[in-house]
């Protein structure tokens, strides 16, 4: 039997109580986009230590867990180009839609955030129309 909804399970759980203690922490709403583009732009100075601790454990941790438990498969493309393509429209469309996966997904629909629901809606669609059209239809991933 496969186990890979087990590490689904796992990472969301992970997530979603992360999103959590952020929340009753910083009384902030943990979204990724929104952590990094403060440090970025400099709108999140005042908060800079607690961004960049956020940021530190988001890196730390699957290193962490990859040492204690190994690595697991990906099918991700070894295409660089596509690879890159791919980080700048995510970071484009997290900064038009004023949020990510996390601040929309995670912490919005678990809010009952209408505007967390619709973006996610509007994001999981655009996905799954990126993949018909670049995996079936142009073979690129």
């Amino acid at each position: 039997m496969e186990m890979d909804w087990i590490r689904g399970l796992l990472g969301g759980l992970l997530i979603g109580t992360g999103g959590a203690v952020y929340l009753l922490a910083n009384g902030r709403v943990m979204g990724a986009s929104g952590i990094i583009g403060g440090m970025i732009d400099g709108t999140g100075r005042n908060t800079a230590a607690e961004r960049l601790s956020f940021l530190a454990g988001v890196i730390a941790l699957p290193l962490l867990l990859t040492l204690a438990f190994g690595g697991v498969a990906t099918h991700i493309t070894s295409n660089l180009a596509v690879l890159v393509a791919a980080g700048l429209l995510v970071g484009i469309g997290t900064r038009i839609a004023n949020g990510c996966t996390s601040g929309h997904g995670v912490c919005g629909i678990s809010r009952l955030s209408l505007r967390g629901i619709v973006a996610t809606c509007f994001y999981i669609g655009a996905g799954g129309i990126t993949v018909l059209f670049f995996r079936h239809l142009l073979g690129v991933i």
